[in-house]
């Protein structure tokens, strides 16, 4: 369809699961991605080679160090001279209970938060300082059904994160959309993901599968899909919106 074509695209996370998708989806409909990962260096190569070298950049950055966070951002934009798009899909999904001794309690949040929301926060900053200066951009923020509903007990820190991340959403939408800025969310449930499907083994497939009225979990294609939609421009006034696409687990 070419919804994309041309646009310039920064996918946080984009060597394995919703990021993969988006990767791809997003080169199929035009346009030229930057594939941020971490570690996972041979799992970006793959997708590079697939969707062609002349169409996506890889990066490798830690999310966890605030000048990498910086220079992905520098470096991302020096590919084409631009970045038209960026989606902070990067998370992770660790558990931790109240229960657990203290130090292992502050790590998990520390690095949760930094990872999902902070690094989220961080990106934000540069994407609107850098289209206030060339008149607009579009972020997307991939968020979770946890930010309205929480989440088990053992991962208060992640539903905490993803809550920051749709409050961010939607305060850079009212904020900058004079500056030809938009924002959105996509909040997904369980999505058929290697890190769904860690999760799911730590708390029962059991739990996971009661919980889908569709009997399934999300297929990341249908993610990637609402993600390139967004990205498209199709509809600019969607801004500061969080998408549920959670197989109606939790409709709102």
């Amino acid at each position: 369809m070419g919804d994309l074509e041309e646009k310039i695209i920064l996918v946080t996370g984009g060597s394995r699961g919703i990021g993969a998708e988006i990767v791809r989806q997003s080169i199929k409909e035009g346009a030229k991605v930057i594939l941020h990962y971490g570690k996972s260096h041979d799992a970006a190569i793959s997708i590079q080679d697939e969707v062609g070298k002349d169409k996506c950049q890889i990066i490798s950055a830690d999310l966890m160090k605030n000048k990498e966070i910086l220079s992905l951002w520098e470096k991302s934009w020096e590919w084409r001279g631009r970045i038209d798009v960026l989606v902070n899909n990067a998370g992770i999904y660790e558990p931790v209970d109240v229960a657990d001794n203290f130090t292992d309690w502050t790590d998990a949040w520390s690095k949760t938060l930094q990872i999902n929301l902070l690094a989220t926060a961080h990106l934000s900053r540069l994407a609107i300082l850098a289209y206030r200066e060339c008149g607009g951009g579009t972020i997307i923020n991939i968020t979770s059904r946890a930010a309205f509903r929480g989440d088990t007990h053992f991962h208060m820190h992640y539903a905490a994160s993803k809550g920051g991340q749709t409050a961010l959403t939607s305060t850079i939408s009212r904020g900058y959309g004079g500056d030809g800025i938009t924002c959105y969310s996509i909040a997904p449930g369980w999505v058929d993901t290697e890190m769904a499907r860690e999760g799911a083994e730590k708390v029962g497939w059991d739990y996971v599968l009661k919980d889908l009225p569709l009997g399934e979990m999300v297929p990341p294609r249908e993610v990637a899909n609402v993600a390139v939609f967004m990205a498209s421009g199709k509809a600019r006034h969607l801004t500061g919106s969080s998408v549920s696409i959670n197989g109606g687990s939790f409709p709102r």
